[in-house]
């Protein structure tokens, strides 16, 4: 997936990897506040926010979080594994 990622969206391997890492964890919240996980599309959108210079915590926030649930719970766990991954 990160291979797809990273060539879809421009960003390198590393970049690519993390936020499939990311992913990996949203998809860990289904069934627990979240119906689905975040997709390689949505990936894909991250990773192009942040080669076109996007800060990386906010194209995550914008393509990652914000699609995929308006619960202010879910939000608030997603943007600590954010934090967690991106420092």
């Amino acid at each position: 997936e990160a291979s797809i990622v990273a060539k879809e969206s421009g960003v390198d391997a590393d970049m690519a990897a993390n936020l499939v890492k990311l992913a990996q964890a949203t998809r860990n919240l289904v069934g627990h506040g979240l119906d689905e996980g975040a997709s390689t599309r949505l990936l894909n959108y991250a990773g192009t926010l942040i080669a076109a210079g996007v800060e990386v915590k906010d194209a995550c926030h914008m393509a990652l979080v914000c699609p995929i649930t308006d619960d202010a719970e879910v939000r608030t766990t997603m943007s600590g594994a954010i934090d967690a991954i991106f420092g």
